[in-house]
């Protein structure tokens, strides 16, 4: 699920900066592309809870320690490309 979830907040991300390009409203992909982020955190942590339940310590210390840091980067990553266009906005206004 995670990885459908991942998979249309890029897609919601290029769209945005698509609109964004050619001069659309752009604000409704942004909160999309944000919000699609957070569900496929939320995907991501429920899986790692499901294995938590089933005492899958494997899973857990395979996936875990490096998962966290990846997850981070795209997060932080994904905030900065999805609101850049309403700082080039505001650059652009001045």
């Amino acid at each position: 699920m995670w990885i459908l979830l991942g998979f249309i907040a890029i897609i919601a991300t290029l769209i945005n900066l698509f609109m964004y390009k050619s001069g659309k409203d752009y604000t409704l992909a942004m909160a999309l592309a944000i919000s699609f982020t957070a569900l496929t955190l939320c995907a991501e942590y429920s899986l790692v809870s499901e294995w938590v339940h089933s005492e899958d310590w494997a899973a857990l210390l395979d996936v875990v320690p490096s998962m966290e840091p990846v997850l981070w980067a795209v997060t932080l990553v994904s905030i900065g490309v999805n609101i850049t266009p309403v700082f080039l906005d505001r650059r652009r206004r001045k």
